[in-house]
């Protein structure tokens, strides 16, 4: 009689568990916690800059804030955005983290020197003089390490991911790709078309290197070779910000062939060969059966069916 009673009284708690689980793994709502969580991590970042570190020059400054932020981000992504969803997985997991971290950050550079060597062929980008390799290590963790992590962890391992959850992979593709231009619209040099330009050739080929290898590591290595390429190797502006490379160089000629003041991420030349590459990834993840439908689409057909309404791995 007691294990009856026991049985009974279980029963409610147990419903309102299931019913709690339902709304938090919710697309959506998991969109909300994991944006929360990496807003957390940035902001115990500015608290420890602020009250901890104690003020050193600039450039230490920047290396300790990009050592703990991206710390903070990792640890949050591992304890709590990685739970999340009807589907919990690790997209920052080791397995195959070298392989894909490798061929991102391989792609990155023979892709931008690809722009770079067409752009010399069409006499937009011009060596001048000698650089220096003074700032490597600025450049190094600055511009390609803390964005190509950071930025994709929120952009691919958040947005796109919990977006993709909820409306399929196309809309999650259209919406990231959107949101990450409009993101470097107050970027110096910036335009509407410098804007468009990043939509395109970055937003398909990041997210296409996402929904192709499942993993976050692939897009980051892209992001970050990309960005250090760009900078430190051919010393073309970075979405505006003027880098100092191993080479003085100097883009010259129509806006729309150089980029003008944004660099040539803002010309045809990228905006051609990235957005194809990014494309023809995109290709790649269809062939392979990464495209995922909306969360209504897959409701309807896991319940005439009988199949579980599964995400690719």
């Amino acid at each position: 009689m007691d294990n009856e009673v026991t049985t009974i009284e279980a029963a409610p708690d147990k419903r309102s568990h299931e019913k709690w689980r339902r709304v938090v793994d919710f697309p959506l709502v998991a969109l909300l916690i994991a944006i929360a969580t990496f807003a957390l991590a940035s902001f115990l970042t500015t608290m420890i800059m602020r009250h901890v570190v104690p003020k050193l020059t600039t450039d230490l400054r920047s290396l300790i804030g990009g050592t703990i932020v991206i710390a903070l981000v990792f640890t949050g992504y591992k304890l709590v955005i990685r739970h999340l969803g009807e589907e919990p997985r690790d997209d920052l997991s080791a397995r195959h983290a070298m392989r894909d971290l490798g061929l991102g950050l391989g792609g990155g550079f023979m892709l931008f020197s690809a722009v770079v060597g067409i752009a010399a062929l069409v006499d937009v980008y011009n060596i001048v003089g000698a650089g220096g390799t003074a700032t490597l290590l600025m450049t190094l963790v600055t511009v390609a390490i803390i964005p190509g992590f950071i930025e994709e962890v929120l952009v691919r391992g958040i947005l796109f991911r919990f977006l993709e959850a909820f409306g399929g992979s196309w809309f999650a593709l259209v919406l990231t790709s959107a949101l990450f231009g409009l993101g470097h619209i107050f970027n110096p040099g910036a335009s509407a078309f410098s804007s468009l330009a990043i939509a395109l050739e970055a937003g398909l080929l990041l997210g296409g290197a996402y929904m192709l290898t499942r993993s976050l590591w692939a897009p980051i290595g892209l992001h970050a070779a990309w960005n250090f390429t760009q900078g430190f190797i051919y010393d073309v502006p970075v979405s505006g910000h003027d880098q100092q490379g191993l080479v003085e160089a100097r883009l010259s000629g129509p806006e729309l062939l150089s980029g003008g003041a944004f660099g040539l991420e803002a010309s045809i030349i990228a905006l051609v060969l990235a957005t194809a590459v990014g494309v023809w990834l995109v290709v790649l993840a269809a062939r392979a059966g990464h495209v995922v439908r909306p969360w209504w689409v897959r409701r309807r057909l896991a319940a005439t069916t009988d199949q579980p309404a599964a995400l690719p791995a």
